[in-house]
């Protein structure tokens, strides 16, 4: 049996940084190379081996896989919907040529297995609202959402054309405590737990009733853990998996924030975010993944509060 050896690009993201901590867990410290353009984030520093790596570099990327024996990848890299709205032309080029890149090395170096994420982003104003299903209509109207749905198309032909076996999942907004957020319509549901604590009032950019898919990084973690151990013939969506956790929206997040901090105020000022948000389905039917894999969330809303709330006040003494 061939040892796994994992490359983790965009490690030092808001994703990045736990799966690779988590893969490290999984398969060793020394197995799982984690890579950025940016510096090492300091949560990965000791942790195991790290390089400078520019994704849109093929030949850079093709060298660093033959070398490090790489057997796996898991690309992160990524303009998110809010930051690639303001330069569209980047976010298309580097959200799908970086992607090319590793299918391509993929292909030719007979890599064991590619992860790259997709997104509720996919969806659009068409899509159906409400347990928004896994085959649906799609017509996303942000560079982020037809960058993924693209992506995910791309994923399908290299697995049907060249037996590349890549898998993915459409991410919904993710809340966690050890990174920071990276330019997504969802961020507020991690700033406003830092506010909270800190000014015990946050601004939010959605208005009050806007529900959206959410999911605690820990589960997103696990999700993204449990969909690539899953033996090839389980797999049945080679574009990418709805997932699911809980939708919630911030008057919500709000209520249940001051049950643990009484005198917080929560005010709203919408901005050029909430029309994305407003284009996105504010539940997701995820009965394939469930059915295929097994998945199961864990944290719902009054966990992921109690847990995130915890462990920032720790941090926070520890500071």
């Amino acid at each position: 049996m061939v040892k796994e050896k994992i490359l983790v690009i965009g490690a030092s993201g808001q994703i990045g940084v736990e799966l690779t901590l988590a893969l490290r867990r999984i398969y060793g410290n020394a197995q799982v190379v984690a890579s950025d353009l940016r510096e090492e984030n300091e949560l990965l520093k000791g942790t195991g081996p790290y390089v400078s790596l520019d994704v849109m570099n093929k030949e850079m990327l093709h060298v660093q896989v033959i070398r490090q024996n790489i057997t796996q990848i898991y690309l992160l890299a990524a303009i998110l919907s809010a930051t690639g709205e303001k330069n569209p032309g980047l976010a298309w080029h580097l959200n799908t040529q970086s992607l090319l890149n590793v299918l391509d090395i993929a292909r030719e170096e007979h890599l064991q297995k590619v992860y790259w994420p997709s997104s509720i982003a996919v969806f659009g104003p068409t899509s159906p609202q409400q347990n928004c299903p896994q085959q649906t209509i799609i017509e996303p109207i942000t560079v982020y959402g037809i960058s993924k749905y693209a992506g995910e198309f791309w994923c399908n032909y290299y697995n049907q054309r060249f037996g590349v076996d890549v898998r993915s999942l459409r991410y919904p907004g993710l809340i966690s405590y050890k990174s920071s957020p990276g330019g997504g319509t969802t961020d507020y549901a991690i700033e406003i737990f830092n506010e909270a604590l800190e000014e015990k009032k946050y601004t939010s950019f959605l208005s009050a009733g806007t529900s959206l898919p959410m999911m605690y990084m820990p589960d997103a973690i696990r999700a993204t853990i449990e969909l690539m151990e899953s033996p090839a013939e389980k797999i049945s969506i080679r574009t990418s998996y709805n997932i699911a956790a809980i939708s919630f929206s911030p008057a919500e997040i709000a209520a249940e924030i001051k049950k643990h901090i009484p005198d917080f105020v929560m005010e709203y000022e919408p901005d050029y975010r909430q029309a994305i948000a407003n284009s996105w389905p504010q539940s997701i039917d995820d009965s394939v993944a469930r059915r295929d894999w097994g998945w199961k969330h864990k944290y719902d809303l009054q966990a992921m509060t109690a847990d995130m709330l915890l462990n920032l006040r720790q941090a926070q003494v520890q500071q």
